[in-house]
């Protein structure tokens, strides 16, 4: 199933597609709350005898929130509506609400918020259906001191679930109220928002469940949605298929350019990593000091020393090297751990941008291979073989002369527009990494995780995509499946070791079982 991530404007013309299609809002909105009340009595354990509240604003998603209380009612939980902000006059739901004997109270009701706060302190989940997607406003009144008490309450064990997104967020950009209400779960409804995609607002949300809401496939036709949310299903269909009858040749030759004196590491991470995605065959050209290093770590590895320079970085005579023996590979993965000099400058340059008519097979550069690359000039026009390019925002503003900040304000945008002005498929790495295709295509990888915060990561992320490219899976598929298999490893280490003291390598062996999950 392909995820899309959607602008409010977007969404509003799927439901009015779906009406035209014969499914009407109504009836998303009965889904949607359906399927929100099942996920919130599965956090709470169940729902009879559990007590919810559920915080109630006045548009949407305020009757997405009535809905979820009626069904928790129904299942025999305690159920109490709280309404922040005034709902109109004539609400069928807060009348279905009622008539299953919804408790509802009223914030103007309530001076002091003293039925607020006994909820608060004796309930197993806190619904936040406040404003949703809605018109952003910046919190005040009422809803602002509402918020700011849950906030509070959170830190103290109260669990809170938001519809759609959370209470303060910007549906469109991700710009949060500095009060913004702070989610556990947000549950996205049929697709993601921005505002849950991008940061700070993606912050805020906690964990993102999206959620089907019996929309119509063919409301669907006609409306342009580029930004896809990368799902297990939409990685599972890109794996490359394995079949009984294959052979080591069948799943391709990648052939590493990593490592340094200086950075031997680097280039033992990038190699585990492609032999763990399943490339049949793996070759590291490696400075010749680096050779006996990793070639002691690595069993399973060919091995191509490289002329070096004095400081134990190849030399420019290495590029000439590996061009003679370039038809024996079916991809490339060049730049962990390379080093940055005027001599590795010179040698990406003869590399990957020489002026021949000696065919090159699909690469992956990352790390010093971009630095270097943006040393070279006019790199982009010059840069002929398809490519992926995996820079982190620092390294994205080597390439682009934008300030790291200019990049880190809008990452959509400037992973889009570079990937469209080099002519190839971008992967802006950090917080939600972002995929993007020089055709206009592009994904977030749906992680964030500060246990990936440390040396070596990145160089597993490239072994894993030029072991995809060596097995014929097309530069943005690869970027797609590589960030988010390394994404959703990083997730199950995380869940063993926690957010600090993971090493690189703790990714690799999990790998294999990634896969296999998906698969399954």
């Amino acid at each position: 199933m392909t995820v899309k991530v959607v602008t409010v404007a977007q969404m509003q013309a799927l439901e009015d597609a779906s009406e035209r299609a014969g499914t009407s809002k109504d009836t998303l909105m009965e889904n949607a709350g359906l399927a929100c009340a099942q996920q919130v009595r599965r956090h709470m354990g169940g729902a009879a005898g559990r007590k919810a509240l559920l915080l109630i604003g006045p548009g949407n998603n305020g009757a997405d929130g009535l809905v979820i209380a009626r069904h928790l009612r129904r299942w025999g939980a305690e159920v109490c509506c709280y309404v922040v902000r005034g709902r109109p006059d004539h609400d069928p739901k807060m009348a279905d609400a009622l008539r299953y004997d919804v408790d509802v109270v009223h914030a103007e009701q309530d001076p002091g918020f003293a039925r607020l706060q006994g909820w608060l302190s004796s309930s197993s989940v806190v619904v936040d259906a406040i404003l949703g997607a809605g018109r952003y406003r910046p919190l005040e009144g009422t809803a602002r001191e509402v918020v700011e008490l849950v906030n509070r309450h959170r830190a103290s064990g109260c669990s809170v679930i938001s519809v759609d997104l959370p209470t303060g967020v910007n549906p469109d950009t991700g710009a949060a109220d500095e009060n913004a209400l702070v989610a556990d779960v947000t549950l996205a409804l049929c697709y993601p928002k921005f505002g849950i995609a991008n940061f700070p607002g993606a912050g805020y949300a906690g964990r993102i469940v999206v959620l089907g809401i019996g929309l119509p496939p063919q409301a669907l036709d006609g409306i342009d949605l580029p930004v896809e949310w990368m799902s297990d299903s939409a990685a599972a269909d890109l794996l490359p298929a394995r079949p009984l009858d294959s052979h080591k040749g069948t799943y391709g030759h990648l052939l590493i350019v990593a490592g340094s004196r200086n950075f031997v590491g680097a280039s033992v991470l990038a190699a585990m990593a492609a032999h763990r995605v399943g490339a049949g065959l793996v070759t590291l050209a490696t400075p010749e000091s680096v050779y006996p290093i990793a070639a002691s770590k690595l069993t399973e590895t060919i091995h191509l020393p490289l002329p070096e320079d004095a400081d134990g970085r190849v030399d420019i005579s290495a590029a000439d090297v590996i061009r003679e023996r370039i038809h024996s590979y079916s991809a490339l993965a060049v730049g962990c751990g390379l080093g940055l000099s005027p001599g590795t400058a010179s040698f990406i340059e003869r590399l990957l941008l020489a002026d021949t008519d000696l065919p090159m097979p699909p690469v992956v550069i990352d790390a010093d291979g971009l630095n270097n690359l943006a040393r070279c000039e006019a790199w982009p026009a010059r840069l002929h073989t398809p490519a992926v390019l995996t820079p982190h925002p620092g390294e994205m503003a080597t390439l682009t002369g934008q300030p790291t900040a200019e990049v880190q304000a809008d990452r959509l945008a400037v992973a889009g527009s570079s990937a469209a002005e080099w002519g190839q498929t971008a992967l802006l790495k950090g917080a939600h990494s972002i995929v993007a295709s020089p055709d206009g295509r592009q994904c977030f990888l749906p992680f964030a995780n500060p246990a990936l915060a440390a040396g070596g990561t990145g160089d597993v992320l490239t072994g894993l995509i030029g072991g995809l490219l060596a097995q014929g899976v097309s530069p943005y598929g690869a970027a797609r499946l590589g960030g988010f298999l390394h994404g959703k490893a990083g997730e199950t280490v995380r869940g063993r070791v926690g957010n600090a003291g993971v090493v690189a390598s703790d990714l690799l062996r999990h790998i294999p079982f990634t896969i296999n999950q998906l698969r399954a």
